[in-house]
């Protein structure tokens, strides 16, 4: 049996001369903005040109482009190596939404190696209209090759992802001595309130995220969820990272921030947290200032998404990993619906 495992990870610009059309893509996502093609489109072009030279600098603070893909490539190497130790011959294939390679390349790639079974694997634990379900529909205008596809929608609390990060905010708070004063904030990439109040799960499954995590750190029992990256005027998900930060400066605290719905580092951690944010803590006097890395290669982390493909390969349709079902009243729920759009 030829197993094909797709990897789904938003992707980053590879180069300055990417920014552009990275923002373009992201913009132009009916996922990102629901407005009709014929203003969604125009409206991706001024944002992409209004930010283009902002997000440069901050790629610039990582070399000039995102880690992503390398990060992405370490992933897949780790997961075909564990998959091979358990005496599966799976190749794992890599599709970015907004950035090389494009789901079009990699499904010409998937076609060409003839699988009989398929795994789609989202890099993003908990599911989301704007991500997970994006990537599944870019992949099914894209694939046309043989193969039965399964498809893990999430994978919020399963026990592999839970120990990863619970080992590196452990790791990263005995490194720096243990300090008793530090509020441990949970940091998710918002989403705006819109979409969560029209069905999406993803708060939920950030928060189910968030309480296993914190449910295996009783040494650090004063924490909360917050949400980062919020841009524009509408409403998005609180309380905000940068305000929480500020709160327990006000109350004479550190932080240590955990990264709880990234699992490799990109913008939105190596800058915008282990920069602007950690300004910010100084700034407002919340010190000391931590951040626990993202689950990258860990290996319990790896073990979540060889047993999601393991698991995956028994079953029909669209599953969550792990001991999770959606609660009742989110529509947008892929699991409860059996499918991923």
């Amino acid at each position: 049996m030829k197993v094909a495992v797709v990897l789904f990870n938003l992707g980053g610009p590879d180069g300055p001369d990417a920014v552009r059309p990275f923002l373009f893509n992201l913009f132009r996502d009916p996922a990102i903005i629901g407005l009709p093609a014929i203003a969604r489109y125009p409206l991706a072009t001024l944002i992409s040109r209004t930010r283009e030279k902002t997000a440069q600098a901050n790629y610039a603070i990582m070399g000039g482009r995102s880690p992503l893909l390398p990060e992405t490539e370490a992933q897949a190497a780790a997961l075909e190596a564990r998959l091979a130790g358990q005496g599966v011959e799976a190749r794992v294939f890599i599709a970015m939404r907004y950035w090389k390679p494009f789901a079009a390349e990699t499904a010409r790639e998937v076609a060409a190696f003839a699988p009989d079974e398929i795994v789609l694997l989202p890099l993003y634990p908990q599911y989301s209209t704007t991500t997970t379900a994006s990537s599944v529909k870019d992949w099914e205008r894209a694939y046309r090759g043989p193969g039965r596809t399964r498809t893990v929608c999430c994978y919020p609390n399963a026990p592999g992802l839970i120990e990863a990060h619970a080992e590196a905010i452990r790791q990263t708070w005995e490194t720096a001595g243990k300090p008793s004063n530090v509020r441990l904030l949970f940091s998710a990439h918002g989403l705006p309130q819109k979409v969560v109040d029209a069905g999406d799960p993803y708060q939920a499954q950030v928060e189910a995220t968030a309480a296993a995590v914190a449910a295996r750190l009783p040494e650090l029992a004063d924490w909360n969820v917050c949400y980062q990256s919020r841009v524009g005027p509408l409403k998005w998900l609180g309380p905000a990272t940068d305000d929480e930060i500020r709160r327990a400066g006000a109350e004479g605290k550190g932080v240590l921030i955990s990264p709880i719905a990234f699992v490799s580092e990109h913008v939105e951690t190596l800058v915008e947290l282990d920069h602007e944010y950690h300004e910010l803590a100084r700034e407002a006097l919340a010190l000391p200032y931590l951040r626990a890395p993202t689950p990258g290669v860990r290996e319990g982390f790896i073990g979540t998404l060889a047993k999601a493909v393991l698991d995956a390969l028994g079953k029909d349709g669209v599953a969550p990993e792990g001991p999770w079902m959606c609660p009742a009243g989110l529509a947008a729920c892929a699991c409860r619906r059996g499918e991923a759009g």
